[in-house]
């Protein structure tokens, strides 16, 4: 078990799902945890039953974080959405929104974390990445490409960052127990005209050794291990916890 006493978290998305399944873990091994996210009121919930900060942000307008600086020891990048469209249906807008939320925003607060990660000679930098940013799958071009964008960010941060204590690190579920999953089991059921049931046996788990989702504390673990001393030495990796996925 790792020990963070002392150390400062932030998570994004940290109202619901994987974000606040690894808020709870940071903070129950000693971690003082600011829980980001646009829903004020989840993140507030969240915050109060752990003891942490919560921080209402539109990290879809990465722009207004130019000038920010983060005090923090441990940076979870996790917020995110998806949209399932076919490409030349797909709002330019949208995808726009997607990019700056899950690219340009983990930027923008790696950018203001680093100089007191530096500084202090120790960080940690999580991002939630997915299988998807390992493969493609149809009708979810934006997705795909933020966390195919997220992947490399992150192994330059590890570069960069190596030599003064920071480390940078993806992990790769498939799909989680969450509400963004079930959302999309809603929207691929209407964009293949199948009942939802279908989509997760048929779609959802076609790809994976193991035939069920993954739960939120499973990747929430790994976060807590990564953050920890023990795993100093690990740097510009990417973890799949994806059942078998990406073996093939």
């Amino acid at each position: 078990m790792s020990d963070l006493q002392g150390k400062r978290a932030l998570l994004t998305g940290g109202a619901s799902g994987i974000g606040e399944a690894a808020a709870r873990a940071l903070a129950a091994v000693g971690a003082s945890v600011t829980v980001a996210d646009l829903d004020g009121e989840g993140a507030a919930r969240v915050a109060a039953e752990i003891r942490g900060t919560p921080w209402q942000v539109d990290l879809s307008k990465p722009e207004g974080l130019d000038e920010l600086s983060l005090d923090v020891d441990v940076l979870v990048n996790n917020a995110g959405v998806q949209t399932v469209s076919p490409i030349e249906e797909f709002d330019p807008a949208r995808w726009r929104f997607i990019v700056d939320l899950m690219l340009v925003a983990p930027f923008q607060l790696v950018r203001a974390a680093l100089p007191g990660m530096y500084d202090r000679g120790w960080g940690r930098v999580i991002n939630i990445s997915s299988v998807h940013g390992l493969r493609a799958s149809a009708y979810k071009s934006a997705y795909v490409s933020a966390k195919h964008g997220l992947e490399g960010l992150s192994k330059t941060i590890a570069l960069e960052g190596g030599a003064k204590g920071v480390t940078s690190n993806c992990i790769e579920p498939s799909y989680v127990r969450t509400p963004l999953v079930e959302q999309q089991i809603a929207d691929q059921a209407r964009i293949h005209g199948i009942s939802e049931d279908r989509v997760v046996e048929e779609i959802m788990l076609t790809e994976t050794a193991i035939k069920r989702l993954v739960e939120p504390a499973e990747v929430a673990d790994l976060v807590v291990w990564l953050a920890g001393d023990t795993a100093a030495m690990v740097n510009g990796a990417s973890y799949t916890m994806d059942g078998g996925w990406s073996a093939k």
